[in-house]
């Protein structure tokens, strides 16, 4: 097992643990132990690797922690001290008396993605201390995220950060799962509203860089681009980065040109990435992978590698641990991309993590890869492909 912690006392403290045990119940009983690490805990979040038994899973973390609520997912891999992991549960814990905490969930998600979202956002109003972030677990296979996080906009404004992640089942791409207390979810958005006495930061970056001139959306539906410029949005995609013939034809060359060279979405943050990977259309020439695409919109190729991913870290732990307005961190969530750990290899990962424990030092920190990332600090939008999103608490 590996643990981390560090804790204000009495007030508030974070905590991880981890364990590589293969059965089920009894890692997740380790992995919890392991995290609480202080008093009066307030919540538990729990990153499972796909291949463990979800309900055993649920069953030992209730053993460990009776009454402590609790929220997680499965992942395509799992984030935390020691670098990341497969097969692990991982286990992050928040408590003391400078910590609220409020969960909500919604059902049924497909088709009122905006509703699920305003809804789950109510769980902000339920708690009253001076900082705010609403954190999201979604399920990774459901369509049009974005609509997601525009629905928490609906009922919030852009006053409260948003931060969090899509859940993932290692790219099998047949069930992810989310964890609220003792059920096992799909179709859904879970809600944690985290207040705080001290500040709570969100950062997100990406590591990747436009190339040549934008391309307009003129046909888009449903996460997927019809027509750049009005033409089939697949072929001028592959013409701008003079991609090789066989992209043009096969699924799989397609999607190893595709994993490191995202389509970039112009938003009032910036340009954002989107994953063209995991859904491909050679027939009807199209693009997209899921998140909102908006008609008429401004897009880019865009392209990058180790080196700028990995400094894009850097960046995000940097900003993050910035903006706490000079109070001392207590640990972080870091969440990164399933095809950011695709583009970067097993040795990536492990360089990747590498980096965020040098940024977290003694801190405990955990996450996991996501099938997309949740983060915004103001405006409507904040749902991103291949970034790595931090929450760092103090």
């Amino acid at each position: 097992m590996d643990v981390s912690g560090e804790q204000e006392p009495g007030r508030r403290w974070m905590g991880v643990g981890r364990s590589h045990a293969a059965d089920s119940r009894p890692a997740a009983i380790e992995a919890a132990q392991g995290a609480l690490s202080g008093p009066d805990p307030k919540l538990l979040i729990a990153f499972a690797a796909i291949t463990h038994d979800p309900q055993a899973v649920l069953a030992g973390l209730a053993e460990a922690a009776p009454g402590v609520p609790l929220v997680g997912c499965t992942t395509h891999g799992e984030i935390g001290p020691g670098g990341p992991a497969d097969g692990t549960i991982t286990v992050a814990a928040i408590g003391g008396a400078g910590f609220q905490v409020q969960t909500c969930v919604a059902t049924d998600v497909t088709g009122r993605q905006g509703d699920a979202g305003f809804e789950v956002a109510g769980c902000v109003s339920r708690v009253d201390l001076p900082h705010k972030v609403l954190m999201l677990l979604t399920d990774g296979l459901v369509r049009d995220q974005e609509s997601i996080v525009r629905g928490c906009y609906r009922a919030l404004g852009a006053g409260v950060p948003l931060f969090g992640g899509a859940a993932a089942d290692g790219w099998r791409m047949s069930g992810a799962y989310l964890f609220k207390d003792g059920r096992v979810l799909t179709d859904a958005v879970i809600g944690v509203a985290i207040a705080s006495e001290a500040p709570l930061a969100v950062a997100v970056k990406h590591g990747w860089r436009t190339v040549g001139q934008p391309m307009i959306v003129t046909r888009s539906l449903d996460g997927r681009v019809y027509t750049l410029d009005d033409r089939p949005a697949l072929d001028v995609y592959l013409e701008r980065l003079d991609a090789p013939p066989e992209a043009y034809t096969d699924p799989a060359a397609f999607t190893a040109f595709a994993l490191s060279r995202p389509l970039g979405v112009q938003r009032r943050s910036g340009v954002e990435a989107r994953n063209l990977s995991t859904e491909v259309d050679l027939v009807g020439r199209s693009i997209g992978g899921g998140g909102a695409i908006d008609p008429g919109g401004l897009t880019w190729v865009m392209t990058g590698d180790e080196e700028s991913i990995l400094e894009a870290t850097d960046d995000a732990c940097r900003d993050a641990l910035a903006r706490l307005e000079g109070h001392a961190p207590l640990g972080m969530l870091t969440f990164s991309c399933a095809a950011i750990r695709a583009v970067l290899g097993d040795d990536g990962i492990q360089r990747e993590g590498a980096r965020l424990d040098r940024w977290a030092g003694p801190l405990p920190y955990a996450g996991f890869y996501t099938y997309g990332e949740i983060a915004r600090n103001h405006g409507i939008d904040g749902f991103h492909n291949q970034t790595l999103a931090v929450l760092a608490l103090s």
